[in-house]
C-alpha cells in the first residue's frame, strides 16, 4: 500500500493557507537566496516560492551570481537578520566550491533558520526544545507517519543514511520520549558491512543513502515499512527526457513485500516542502506572539 506523500502534504498546506488568512498583520515571509546557475537549485527555488504564494506566505529571492564571494553572501544574510519583516531565511544548496556552507549556515539567525541546520537548532533538537527547527525532510518524514497512523513507539527504525540533512536529526526525532518517538533506532550508512542483516531485523526502513535501488526485496522484512527519502536520476531510453527518477529503495520489487511504502517521485519529496512553509509560519509566530 502507497503512502501518498503528495496528499498528505497538500492537506498541510491547505491548513496552514487557512491559519494565515487568519492572520490580521503582516504575511509570514520567506527570504530565500540561490547562489549560481544551478539548473537543479532553481527548479527547486521556484517550487519553493510557489507553494509560498499559494499558502499566503510572502517570498523574497535574491539570485547570486557563482563568483559571489563568501564576504559577499554573509553580508546578504545579515541583512536578512536584521530586517524585521523576514521571518526566515533559506540558503539554496549546494553553494559554488569557493564557499563554506557551515559557515554560512551559522550565520543566519537561529530564529529564521527554518532550514534547521544551525547548531543553536540541532541542540535544541537533541534536548528536546519544541521550540527547535527540524530540517525540513526530516520533519516531513515525521508528520508523513504521523498522519498516516504509524505509530513508532518501541519499534526497530533502521535509518540508511547519515547526513546533516536528514539521517542524523531523523534519528533524533525518533529517540525522543515524545510523540512521534520513543522508537528504537539503529542508523547504518555507506560503509556498515552488516546492511542486509539490519535490514531484515527493521520494522521500519527510512532510507536516505543516495544510492539508486540500494535496497532489495531480499533485504526487508515482511510486513514492514519503507520510507524512500532518496531521488536519483537513471537512464531510460524509452523516455522523452532520456532519465527516470528512482528512489534509494528498488520499489518494483520491494512494494510486494512490504506494508506500507512511498514512492519516488510524491513521496518525501511534496513533504519536504510543506515543512519549510509550515518552519515559515512557526518563525512568524514565534516572533510575533500578538499576531492572531
Amino acid at each position: 500500500m502507497l503512502i501518498d506523500g503528495k496528499a498528505i502534504a497538500a492537506q498541510i498546506q491547505e491548513e496552514l493557507k487557512l491559519k494565515i488568512s487568519h492572520i490580521k498583520a503582516r504575511k509570514p515571509c520567506l527570504a530565500v537566496i540561490i547562489v549560481g546557475n544551478n539548473p537543479a537549485s532553481k527548479i527547486y527555488v521556484d517550487r519553493k516560492t510557489k507553494a509560498c504564494a499559494e499558502v499566503g506566505i510572502l517570498s523574497i529571492r535574491q539570485e547570486l551570481p557563482a563568483s559571489t564571494s563568501e564576504q559577499t553572501l554573509i553580508q546578504s544574510i545579515k541583512q536578512l537578520n536584521n530586517n524585521a519583516d523576514v521571518d526566515g531565511i533559506l540558503i539554496q544548496l549546494p553553494l559554488p566550491a569557493h564557499i563554506n556552507p557551515l559557515k554560512i549556515t551559522q550565520i543566519i539567525d537561529p530564529a529564521k533558520d527554518v532550514d534547521g541546520l544551525h547548531p543553536s537548532n540541532i541542540g535544541k533538537l537533541m534536548s528536546g526544545d519544541q521550540s527547535a527547527f527540524i530540517p525540513c525532510t526530516p520533519l516531513g518524514v515525521k508528520e508523513l507517519l504521523e498522519r498516516s497512523e504509524i505509530d513508532v513507539a518501541s519499534k526497530h527504525v533502521l535509518v540508511i543514511g547519515r547526513s546533516n540533512l536528514v539521517g542524523k536529526p531523523m534519528a533524533a526525532i525518533l529517540m525522543q520520549s515524545a510523540a512521534g518517538g520513543n522508537a528504537t533506532v539503529t542508523i547504518a550508512h555507506s560503509r556498515t558491512n552488516n546492511l542486509k542483516e539490519l535490514s531484515l531485523m527493521a520494522d521500519i526502513l527510512i532510507v536516505a543513502i543516495g544510492q539508486a535501488k540500494k535496497i532489495t526485496a531480499d533485504m526487508v522484512k515482511k510486513g514492514s515499512i519503507i520510507i524512500d527519502v532518496g531521488i536519483n536520476k537513471i537512464e531510460d531510453p524509452t523516455r522523452k527526457s532520456g532519465y527516470q527518477l528512482v528512489g534509494d529503495v528498488d520499489f518494483e520489487n520491494v512494494k510486494e513485500k512490504c506494508s506500507l511504502i512511498t514512492p519516488v517521485p510524491g513521496g518525501v519529496g511534496p513533504m519536504t516542502i510543506a515543512m519549510l512553509l509550515s518552519n515559515t509560519l512557526k518563525s512568524y509566530l514565534q516572533r510575533n506572539t500578538d499576531a492572531c
